[in-house]
């Protein structure tokens, strides 16, 4: 019987355009702005995105939409998760902060988009121009996958 032996090569990554976006907003102010400018219908997801890193449970919050038109499907996700830990000290009750990453080597990111499918660099950059028009958004620009260490944390 033959066997047949598998190589890397016989996996095909995911097509996906990744844009990296700065802004103080919360996310589903965001998700309304991007839907009045974009032409969009982002709608949040029934669950969030729940990754367990260093025994700390982290969860994303996450909009999709998905493109009839040009049968793409985009991801909204934010890149940060804030965690309030309450500690009794003598009578005094303290207050601290844990905030984790959905991708850690991009901790000024605050969002990321996902458009899943085969995109047209030029359709990316527009849509980059479209949302750099929202006065709330500091910036926005694409982001190149190969330099993501954490990337299958994009992968769902």
């Amino acid at each position: 019987m033959p066997v047949h032996a598998l190589d890397l090569n016989d996996f095909c990554e995911e097509a996906y355009a990744l844009i990296g976006i700065h802004t103080s907003l919360e996310d589903y102010r965001l998700a309304y702005l991007l839907n009045k400018n974009l032409k969009t219908h982002f709608t949040k997801s029934k669950e969030d995105l729940v990754y367990t890193k260093e025994g700390v449970k982290a969860s994303f919050s996450i909009y999709n939409y998905t493109s009839k038109v040009y049968d793409f499907e985009w991801f909204l996700i934010a890149n940060s998760y804030k965690k309030e830990n309450q500690t009794a000290l003598n009578e005094l009750l303290l207050t601290t902060e844990t905030k984790t990453y959905l991708i850690p080597e991009k901790k000024k990111i605050d969002f990321f988009i996902k458009i899943s499918g085969e995109t047209n660099n030029n359709y990316v950059v527009e849509q980059i121009n479209k949302i750099k028009c929202i006065e709330q958004v500091i910036t926005a620009y694409t982001i190149e996958k190969t330099t993501l260490k954490s990337k299958d944390h994009l992968i769902f």
